[in-house]
C-alpha cells in the first residue's frame, strides 16, 4: 500500500533496531486524511504487534511517538491515539486556516521493521 502524506526516512542503530521517522505539513483542511493516513500506520502496528508495544529498551519489540506543530500562530494539536478504539482524537477543532506539521517516528525491532516495510512498501535506502 502506498501512503500519500507519510514520507519515511529510515536508520538504524548499532543493535539492529529501526526507526521510521515521517513528517507531513498539511493546511488545516487536509488534516482529516492526513489523520486517517496515521491512524491507518498506528492500527497495523497495534493489531499485528500492540501486545509488544513498549520502550525498546524495556523489551518492547516497537513504539511510535507522535507531535503535532502548528503554523500561522495556531495552537498545537493535542492528539491521542485511542489502541482500544483504533481511532486518533484530537484535543480540539483545527483552526480552519493554519496549516499543521505531524511527525511520526515509530522504532522497532527486526521482525517489526521487515513486517512494516513488506506492508506498506517503504524502502531502507
Amino acid at each position: 500500500m502506498t501512503l500519500s502524506y507519510l514520507d519515511f526516512d529510515y536508520s538504524e542503530d548499532d543493535q539492529g533496531i529501526s526507526t521510521w521517522d515521517a513528517m507531513a505539513c498539511v493546511p488545516a483542511q487536509r488534516l482529516a486524511a492526513l489523520l486517517a493516513e496515521i491512524t491507518l500506520v498506528l492500527n497495523w502496528a497495534q493489531q499485528q504487534f500492540g501486545a509488544q508495544r513498549g520502550p525498546l529498551d524495556e523489551d518492547g519489540l516497537w513504539d511510535y511517538d507522535l507531535q503535532s506543530q502548528s503554523e500561522d500562530h495556531a495552537p498545537a494539536l493535542h492528539l491521542h491515539y485511542d489502541e482500544e478504539a483504533g481511532q486518533l482524537a484530537l484535543g480540539q477543532p483545527p483552526e480552519p486556516h493554519a496549516r499543521y506539521t505531524l511527525t511520526l517516528t515509530l522504532s522497532g525491532s527486526p521482525p517489526f521493521a521487515q513486517a512494516l516495510r513488506a506492508r506498506f512498501g517503504l524502502d531502507t535506502e
